[in-house]
């Protein structure tokens, strides 16, 4: 590859003065007490975001139980949530930067608390799969937002590491949840409810605890006819978007593929009870979350594009899990390799505002869930090659989609002023 310098000229026509994320002006961000504060509540939000956007997978085989589901509609109900939190991400990554980050993000804690706790009470697959469209739609939304606003709270220098404490509160969310579907012996609909109370509680801090200056971009930009979202398809723009939304979709799809059958296949194909399911998803993120302050200094320190190698180790530990004997210390301790590796992706969050120009900070970061186009049918084909040739043929595709994405991002540009791998730099 390359390792021409590209300018941040080959943005869209109109921005060219506008600098990226990676060069904001450093005044423009609060003091650094304040700006603790704010991001400590933005990790709050984004537990229980986690809390709601995994109980889809996690109660995945309590609910289908209950709800006497098949396993292509067991799977579908991510399909849902996965529709929903692509029109969410589009949306209201726009809005926020169009009216401000703090409502936005105001609203949809409220909306997410909400629709989950509705989510308590549904009985059949029909409100199942409604129930999962609306909560992905306010899902959809809190990553744009959050890393929209923390980008501006901090230097460049450690955005990664800041990620790597977002990625870190959104894994324990996971292992908390998984844990807890043991002690509970799978009380998916009080684990809902569980999750669902709290944002609800707490939204309207995002008023008191974030600055002003979370808003500032969203008001001062030119607002002309033109829409954020189509400043990313300007004919300099235009190719890296799509790579980025390929990249994003192999991963979901990888990640769908693989971790959001886990639950399923331990109980059924390696006949697991639920405590020893619930240690193995623990186990598992677990590592994410210690993988996660690794790879958010490693993309701090070497590159973005660095971090795509754990996406190929990923992979490997994928195919060895599915192919060792059913023993609880060995299949944890691969498990344990596949989330540390997996978390190496946490970069994305500050890599994607860097790319594009500083107005578009929500827009570009809105990115990351539109690979949900490409992965909205992941559960809807895992499902039916799962019923066809079994779970272990299914998950075993995830190695693939994670190769393939691995590939793609070494072909990306690198944001970093000095990074360990060549290639093109912007």
């Amino acid at each position: 590859m390359s390792s021409a310098i590209l300018p941040v000229a080959d943005a869209a026509p109109g921005t060219l003065a506008e600098p990226s994320a990676l060069h904001e002006d450093a005044t423009c961000r609060p003091p650094l007490g304040r700006a603790v504060v704010a991001f400590a509540f933005l990790m709050v939000a984004e537990f229980f975001y986690s809390w709601a956007w995994n109980s889809v997978d996690v109660l995945r085989p309590y609910m289908r139980d209950t709800l006497g589901l098949s396993l292509t509609q067991a799977g579908s109900g991510y399909s849902a949530q996965g529709a929903g939190a692509l029109v969410g991400a589009v949306v209201i990554g726009q809005l926020a930067d169009r009216f401000g980050r703090r409502a936005m993000l105001a609203l949809v804690m409220v909306g997410y608390g909400a629709t989950l706790i509705a989510g308590s009470f549904v009985n059949g697959y029909s409100a199942y799969l409604a129930q999962r469209v609306v909560l992905g739609l306010f899902l959809g939304g809190i990553f744009p937002i959050v890393v929209g606003i923390y980008v501006g709270l901090f230097s460049p220098s450690v955005r990664g590491r800041l990620a790597s404490l977002i990625n870190a509160i959104f894994s324990s969310a996971i292992t908390i949840l998984g844990l807890a579907s043991g002690w509970l012996n799978g009380d998916w609909r009080a684990l809902l409810l569980a999750g669902g109370v709290p944002p609800i509680l707490l939204a309207g801090l995002a008023f008191v605890l974030i600055p002003k200056s979370a808003d500032v971009r969203a008001r001062v930009i030119d607002k002309t006819a033109r829409l954020p979202v189509l400043e990313l398809f300007a004919p300099g723009l235009r190719a890296r978007t799509l790579l980025l939304a390929a990249l994003t979709g192999l991963n979901f799809f990888g990640y769908q593929a693989y971790s959001g059958w886990l639950s399923t296949y331990l109980r059924d194909v390696r006949g697991l009870d639920p405590t020893a399911m619930g240690r193995l998803v623990a186990w598992q993120f677990g590592a994410n979350i210690i993988g996660g302050f690794v790879w958010g200094w490693a993309g701090d320190r070497f590159g973005r594009r660095f971090n795509a190698l754990g996406f190929l180790a990923a992979a490997a530990a994928i195919l060895l899990y599915l192919h060792v004997e059913t023993d609880a210390v060995l299949l944890g301790s691969i498990g344990v390799v596949y989330g540390f590796m997996l978390s190496t992706s946490v970069i994305w969050g500050p890599w994607l505002t860097e790319l594009y120009p500083a107005h578009l900070k929500s827009t570009a970061a809105s990115i990351f869930n539109w690979g949900r186009l490409v992965s909205f049918f992941a559960p809807l084909i895992t499902g039916t090659l799962a019923t066809r040739f079994g779970l272990g043929v299914t998950m075993g595709t995830a190695a693939a989609a994670f190769t393939a994405a691995a590939l793609i991002w070494l072909w990306l540009p690198e944001t970093h002023p000095n990074p360990l791998l060549p290639g093109r730099r912007i």
